[in-house]
């Protein structure tokens, strides 16, 4: 076997081949940060969230590794088949093991991308009530208003109801309160009227709603409903059932206890 044959048969081929397999790599390396850049300004133009824009860099970055190996490999005379094979069924078992994890992994980029909720929001998720401390792609942490720190896997969160309780900057607060059937309807709900509108907290605009809403067993009951800021809702509710308790016991409006008439036939 003379030189020429084996120059001509395999170290030419074999070196254009390597040659060419650096100028794949290289051009790799030089063109996978330009589609990178580009996938980075299109997410701003969505405006989608930082958190979400790494983890979309990440895997773009990854999977554009991944067929630049393969192609320097094929390049180079190796057979890739097998090795997509063998990446197929490992990311296959990797997604069955951790579909809990990919589960909340889809929930949390569904709540990042929708936005029901935001940081610093207060929300019922879940069967909880609290401040929304941080959204991650996995969990979301709540903080309960007696200070507890609640972390709630997304996949809970955006398969139920949300309750987005400070979306808006005003809030009705729904209030019920009784009086007996003997006391004057109009009377009170004068009274309910005054504290209602001496209330500094309290909204003229919605305007609020006084009104006889049931005859009960044991009492007439009236609806009330101001409207507060979403910051006084609390505020308004404690100190408008606090006043109307006290002017009720001032004017001899009763809020009477349930209450049950026995006849008895002799």
């Amino acid at each position: 076997m003379s030189f020429d044959y084996i120059l001509n048969r395999y170290i030419i081929p074999y070196s254009i081949n390597i040659a060419i397999a650096i100028l794949i790599y290289l051009a790799g390396k030089f063109i996978i940060p330009i589609v990178l850049s580009i996938a980075d300004k299109l997410m701003n133009k969505s405006s989608v969230e930082d958190t979400l824009k790494k983890f979309i860099k990440s895997i773009v970055n990854a999977l554009l590794y991944v067929f630049l190996i393969i192609a320097v490999l094929s390049q180079l005379g190796v057979d890739t088949s097998s090795f997509v094979a063998i990446l197929g069924a490992l990311a296959f078992a990797i997604g069955f093991a951790l579909k809990d994890s990919l589960s909340n992994f889809a929930a949390g980029a569904m709540i990042i991308v929708f936005k029901p909720f935001k940081v610093g929001d207060v929300v019922e998720v879940a069967g909880t009530v609290g401040g929304v401390e941080s959204i991650t792609l996995f969990n979301t942490v709540l903080t309960t208003p007696d200070n507890q720190k609640i972390i709630l896997p997304n996949s809970s969160i955006w398969g139920g109801k949300i309750v987005n309780i400070t979306a808006h900057d005003t809030r009705r607060v729904d209030m019920v309160f009784g009086i007996g059937y003997d006391d004057d309807m109009k009377k009170a709900k004068e009274i309910m009227a005054n504290v209602l509108e001496n209330n500094p907290k309290v909204l003229k605009d919605p305007a609020y709603t006084i009104a006889v809403a049931e005859l009960a067993d044991s009492s007439v009951n009236f609806v009330v409903r101001p409207w507060a800021k979403t910051s006084d809702y609390w505020d308004v509710k404690f100190s408008v059932t606090e006043k109307i308790k006290e002017e009720f016991d001032a004017n001899g409006i009763s809020i009477p206890y349930p209450q049950m008439d026995v006849h008895l036939d002799k």
